[in-house]
């Protein structure tokens, strides 16, 4: 390839790259352009393993704005897609103002999630609810980009769902066939049981800092993402707080006929955590 030619490839591909460049300014910066736009694509939230205290849950849904910024607070409009809705307001979800605060470019849309009247159970299987929400435009803000990107579903439950605690190649490793080495079967009572033992953790003498570690560490105060399913480097602390307190209670017999009446299909081998010592 002449000198020549690679000038002129490389000079096309510099000025593709300035204008797609200067696009992206003008619709960041312009002040005359106030677009507004969700910033996230899978909206999802289930009560799951939150105590039997835990009533509503207030779901942000995060926006953000193109254009200029503003000294003064901006409501950005939506609405709720009837057709696309099988929740019911004040019911089973409350809605909030949506606000743009001074001097910012993102916000969110404030959903309440009331949990008493979502519908199921372990045994007869939970219901999924959808609750569609469509930008609108007003005096502050404009949808941008295309119409897909105008429009949101959020969907709740009280399902208790596989952890996402994946292996290198994004597969659940504790699931049904595939036992975890600390915890047994999955089930999902195994995994209630052992996010309120790890809430205790909080409450032990010199271990409140740890407890603020881990759960960084591990995702959340429910465990959400646990590295590769390894309690590492907190194993000694959970198998003493956590797994050998869980060991005992799935062994105790006085708590078998209780626990089958919520679960028939618990299985009852949660391994212990110091082997057979």
């Amino acid at each position: 390839m002449s000198n020549l030619l690679k000038y002129i490839i490389l000079s096309c591909i510099g000025i593709l790259c300035l204008t797609s460049c200067n696009e992206t300014e003008y619709l960041r910066y312009d002040t005359s352009h106030n677009g507004v736009y969700f910033t996230e694509d899978e909206l999802k939230y289930s009560f799951s393993v939150s105590s039997d205290t835990i009533h509503s849950y207030l779901f942000k849904i995060p926006i953000q704005i193109l254009g200029g910024i503003s000294s003064e607070t901006r409501e950005v409009a939506y609405r709720v897609n009837a057709d696309s809705t099988d929740a019911v307001e004040d019911v089973h979800y409350i809605l909030g103002r949506a606000m743009i605060a001074p001097d910012s470019i993102t916000g969110y849309i404030p959903i309440t999630i009331l949990r008493d009247n979502l519908e199921g159970s372990y045994l007869e299987g939970y219901q999924t609810y959808r609750l569609c929400i469509e930008l609108m435009e007003n005096n502050n803000f404009t949808p941008t980009l295309d119409s897909l990107s105008q429009v949101r579903i959020l969907r709740f439950d009280n399902a208790i769902d596989i952890p996402e605690w994946l292996n290198y190649k994004g597969e659940k490793i504790w699931r049904p066939g595939n036992p975890h080495p600390d915890l047994g079967d999955w089930h999902p009572y195994t995994l209630i049981k052992l996010v309120e033992q790890f809430h205790k953790l909080k409450d032990v003498e010199n271990m409140a800092e740890t407890y603020k570690k881990m759960v960084a560490y591990y995702g959340g105060e429910n465990l959400e993402r646990v590295p590769y399913a390894s309690f590492h480097p907190y194993t000694h602390v959970m198998r003493k707080y956590v797994f050998a307190p869980l060991y005992e209670y799935f062994s105790d017999e006085s708590n078998r006929e209780a626990i089958l009446d919520m679960y028939p299909d618990y299985p009852f081998n949660f391994p212990n955590p110091y082997g057979n010592n």
